[in-house]
């Protein structure tokens, strides 16, 4: 990937035959041109695993967090500071180039939302599909395979798709689920049955 390539993001998507996911914002546009790069390289697999690094060295350092986001840090330091961190690990070279062009264009501070934008490039390249089953209270695996089930056999869900599920408690649902994967939803929850019911009564007085 040369630099150049990358600092076209700012004005345009990088358009690619086999992007598996149409991202966008700022971030969807750097994540892209990333995920073009790396399919061209084959190193698709290798750059995750960069961000994946990265990323928890930015959660784990709050010094290193705010140094990325301090916006009244020159772009030069940002750079000369990024260089550094990526020296010390054995990190891919369009990695370390893309961080390079990040710093350069000011956009480092949209670092985590870039990876977790590459992140979801990755998952639908693989034919993931990520579920997030929010239940007032934490579900046994009994209670999340029967969801998974239902689901797979959906027409929602392709023979090629995974299903990657995750269970959110939330209490103020009171009971029920709700169910998030792609763009869809499926409401199940008391409370969204309760504010339905108090609709169709004002609406009724």
């Amino acid at each position: 990937m040369t630099r150049q390539s990358l600092q076209d993001c700012n004005s345009r998507i990088v358009l690619i035959d086999h992007i598996p996911l149409v991202l966008h914002g700022i971030e969807g546009r750097y994540a892209t041109a990333l995920y073009t790069a790396a399919a061209k390289k084959q190193s698709l697999d290798a750059v995750e695993a960069d961000l994946k690094q990265v990323k928890r060295v930015v959660e784990k350092d709050n010094n290193l967090r705010e140094f990325l986001e301090n916006p009244t840090i020159n772009r030069i330091e940002k750079k000369k500071g990024v260089q550094q961190l990526l020296s010390a690990g054995k990190y891919n070279e369009l990695t370390f180039n893309f961080f390079d062009t990040l710093a350069e264009n000011g956009r480092l501070y949209d670092t985590v939302k870039i990876i977790n934008s590459y992140g979801s490039l990755m998952s639908a390249y693989r034919g993931e599909v990520q579920v997030t089953i929010t239940s007032a209270k934490e579900l046994d695996p009994k209670e999340v395979n029967k969801v998974k089930g239902f689901l797979a056999k959906s027409a929602f869900v392709t023979p090629k798709q995974t299903l990657i599920v995750s269970n959110k408690v939330n209490p103020s649902i009171l009971g029920g689920l709700l169910v998030e994967f792609g763009d869809k939803t499926i409401d199940l929850t008391v409370s969204s049955k309760i504010n339905k019911l108090n609709q169709l009564l004002h609406e009724t007085i």
